[in-house]
């Protein structure tokens, strides 16, 4: 038997749990008799074209270990979109590039422009006649891949915005001059990060008193009538937002604020400033003290608050698409489904890539409650499974010990 290469990598935003994905593929091809080596693409697709890869393969059993809780994308990431046209000569530039490694399977972790990819690159292959393997391994916090029940890195991400909302909420409530906090979390078009934040609360009543998902139409008007109104029963007040929410005409309201409208290679548009601007006119309109944070890049790096049920299935998910690809299965996606019952219980299935890409799956209507500013009790029974268990990151020093390519770079 003619043994072939596998190659991976990483695209899109990182999570603190994509490296468990990339650790549960390389493992699950790791002693198989029809793989040789294992590549990395550096910096995704744009980095392989420019010839950076590395030998996963060659890392130690110790190394992977670590790999599996290190946060960020080990092999670093790209935003690069493929042509529409498949006749566009970038085509036949990869297969040959794959064909000259000896490539045999091809694998992308990443949310719903990385499975958009792999699409591409799975019709580019049928049509050319290749039998290069394409396997698509999802994560996003966004949560917002269709087929899945969830994906990879939300359970963690949704983790670190209850706890650390929690925390600035005591934090907020020590004085007792009013006070109102507004909290900025990731999420462009569907909010389940943002929703996230109801799982902070301790009792009826607490923080966050008002929540806005991208999925309702934000009116600035009931939004202050909202605070008023809250700031009648506490001192201190907490708001939680999406960086994507929009007025009725779906204008951002960080366009308000002056944003650029600057797009990225997808055309999304560069979302900033929702929670500064919502800050201000609180002031302005209420004359309150306002703080204004905005949870950035640390909500999908803090590994250190990963949950353990989030990186065991991150880890199988990796496997199981390194399982189904030796056993043939091409252009394919892995999904999660959760099985009917009070118990939480998960299988793992394979879905056609080309019915999950260029998707969204937005918040459910009927979690969200009170008009908008409240999240229900279903997507609590929902999300509690998903941020079970503390990281078993591994400290040296009191610091925890994370992979750096830079340092395994061969």
């Amino acid at each position: 038997m003619s043994k072939k290469n596998v190659i991976v990598g990483q695209s899109g935003g990182p999570t603190s749990v994509i490296n468990s994905s990339l650790y549960g593929v390389v493992t699950g091809f790791l002693g198989s008799e029809k793989i040789d080596k294992i590549y990395g693409m550096v910096n995704g697709i744009e980095g392989f074209l420019a010839g950076k890869t590395t030998v996963l393969s060659d890392l130690s059993k110790d190394e992977l270990e670590i790999l599996q809780t290190t946060p960020a994308s080990y092999l670093k990431s790209c935003r690069f979109k493929l042509p529409e046209d498949l006749n566009d000569p970038v085509y036949p530039t990869l297969l040959k590039k794959f064909e000259e490694m000896n490539i045999g399977y091809f694998f992308y972790i990443g949310g719903n422009d990385s499975m958009d990819t792999v699409s591409k690159l799975s019709r580019y292959g049928e049509k050319a006649g290749t039998d290069i393997i394409f396997m698509g391994v999802p994560k996003t916090i966004d949560n917002d891949l269709i087929v899945t029940d969830h994906t990879p890195g939300y359970g963690s991400a949704a983790k670190y915005v209850a706890t650390t909302v929690r925390e600035c909420a005591l934090d907020a409530g020590v004085y007792a001059a009013p006070c109102v906090t507004v909290v900025e979390i990731m999420g462009r078009h569907a909010g389940w990060l943002t929703a996230a934040s109801v799982l902070a609360r301790k009792f009826e009543g607490d923080a966050p008193h008002l929540i806005y998902l991208p999925e309702t139409a934000f009116d600035m008007d009931q939004c202050l009538a909202d605070v008023k109104k809250c700031l009648e029963k506490t001192s201190n007040v907490v708001v939680c937002i999406s960086e994507g929410i929009a007025d009725k005409d779906g204008k951002f309201i960080c366009e308000y604020a002056g944003a650029d409208g600057a797009v990225d290679s997808f055309g999304h548009k560069k979302l900033t400033g929702s929670g500064k601007y919502l800050s201000e006119v609180i002031n302005e309109k209420l004359g309150v003290k306002v703080r204004s944070l905005e949870f950035g890049i640390i909500q999908r790096c803090g590994a250190s608050l990963a949950s353990a049920t989030d990186i065991e299935e991150a880890a199988m998910a990796g496997s199981v698409a390194a399982k189904a690809a030796l056993e043939g299965k091409t252009g394919m996606m892995v999904a999660f489904i959760r099985e009917p019952g009070e118990e939480y219980k998960i299988t793992y299935q394979l879905t056609d890539v080309n019915e999950v890409c260029n998707k969204e799956k937005p918040f459910p209507a009927e979690w969200i409650t009170d008009n908008g500013t409240n999240i229900g009790e279903g997507y609590v029974k929902y999300a509690l499974p998903l941020i079970q268990g503390a990281s078993p990151v591994k400290l040296v020093n009191g610091l925890p010990a994370f992979l750096d390519l830079a340092t395994t770079l061969k």
